[in-house]
Formats: structure tokens, sequence, C-alpha cells
């Protein structure tokens, strides 16, 4: 099989010593059984991610696909103008092109790195080979697929019903969640992109978490103070997405 061409912003690494599945952070290909970690492992190509990247871009066909294993991607909804609203995150817990799953050759969003970070990065072909002779991996492809239903669901009723310190807040939450580091590279600029809110609303309820002692914002970077305090502020999307993601955890044991 021809191998694809990569982009400059995606740097290969030295292929990992993991073929047990236990090695992994990412949490679809943690732990699967042994006779599918040995034909999945094989296929994969460990590649670092820059911030910034254009991994998938809406209306074109998805060539590759990257189960996460640290960093940070926002899915955007695209409009004709150009603007654009985060409707998801994606971190070690999940998987980026979920439409190959489904037999589609396409994405409907446009997903980018919002956090340097690393992946292990598979064709599209080599997947659809993969699937059928990998029941658990389908499995918990389609878990994750619902996850993220769910979750861009809850989003865009958060943009609509909701404050911006309140989704300021839920979207620290979720990003943290994801990368585990108390600092994060972030603009006015950027966040508003994220949240759907003028840079100035942004502004404004960035200094609201601040004074309260929740968050030390910089120009360039969001610093974590006090989590549960940001918890108590969040609006109920962060612990609605949250508790149905753990639902549906259990009852797929």
């Amino acid at each position: 099989m021809a191998k694809q061409v990569i982009s400059p912003n995606i740097a290969r690494l030295p292929p990992t010593r993991n073929r047990d599945g236990n090695g992994t952070a990412n949490l679809i290909l943690k732990d699967l059984p042994k006779k599918e970690c040995a034909q999945i492992f094989s296929e994969l190509e460990f590649v670092r991610l820059k911030l910034h990247t254009v991994l998938h871009e809406a209306g074109e066909v998805i060539r590759s696909t990257y189960f996460m294993e640290s960093g940070l991607a926002s899915v955007l909804a695209v409009q004709p103008d150009g603007k654009s609203v985060e409707v998801g995150l994606i971190g070690k817990e999940g998987f980026i092109g979920l439409p190959v799953i489904f037999g589609l050759k396409t994405s409907a969003l446009r997903v980018v790195v919002q956090g340097d970070g690393t992946a292990h990065r598979l064709d599209t072909a080599t997947l659809h080979g993969l699937i059928p002779h990998c029941s658990k991996l389908e499995r918990r492809l389609h878990i994750f697929s619902m996850i993220f239903a769910m979750q861009s669901t809850q989003l865009a009723a958060c943009n609509r019903l909701h404050e911006v310190e309140e989704r300021l807040a839920r979207w620290l939450l979720m990003s943290h969640d994801r990368i585990e580091t108390d600092i994060m590279p972030l603009t006015q600029e950027f966040l508003g992109q994220m949240l759907g809110a003028r840079r100035s609303s942004v502004s404004v309820a960035a200094s609201i978490l601040q004074k309260a002692g929740m968050i030390r914002y910089t120009r360039g970077s969001v610093t974590l103070l006090d989590k549960p305090k940001l918890q108590e502020t969040a609006c109920d999307c962060y612990a609605i997405i949250q508790q149905q993601k753990n639902n549906w955890m259990e009852e797929a044991r």
C-alpha cells in the first residue's frame, strides 16, 4: 500500500514498542484483546501533532484517521462565510475520523489541533480492512461515536443558552480533563471562536474568572488555579456530559 503524504505539521515519531494495548494512553486502543492488538498496532504510525494543524477539513476526503495519545483536537462547524464554532473536543479518550467507520468518505467538520500532542495515525483503507476482524475495536468506536454526538448536542444547547463565563469555565474543564495540564496556550480570539462569542465578551468572562481566583489569564495562555471553583461556576453542561458518558461506559461493560 502506498504511503500517504504527511503534512509538514505532522512529524513522524519512532514506532512505539507497545503491541498489546497496555502502554497506550488512548482509551479506545487500551487493553484490546491480544489478537486485535497484533493486527492493529503493526499498522499504526506514531506521529506528533503541532498546534493549529488541520487534520480534517469540512467537505474533504478523510485519508487518515487518528487515535489521540496526548494533546487536544477541536471539532468545528464551519459556515459559508468562514466563521466557525466548536462542536466538540477530542483527547486521549477518542478517535478522529468517525464518518469512515460508517462507510462515509468525507468530513462534515473541520478538526484542528488545539494543543500540541501525539497520535496513532491509521490510513482509512487500512482501518476498513481491520474493522471486520476486530469486533472489540469496532464496538468501542461505535460507543465513542455516540458519546461524541451527545457531547456535540449538549454544546449546541450550551452555546445558545448559557452565559460566556459559564461556557468558558465549562470549556476549560473539558480541555483540562483531556490534556491534564494546568497551563493552556490560549488567546482571546481563539476562545471566542471556540465559544461562539465576541472577543470582548471572552475578555470580560476571563477577567471574572481571574478575579475570583479560578484562573490566571495572561496574553496567550490560561493557568487553572482552582478546579473545584471552576466546576461550581461552569454551566450544567459539563456535569451532564460527564454523567451521560459515565452511564454509557458502565452500560457497555
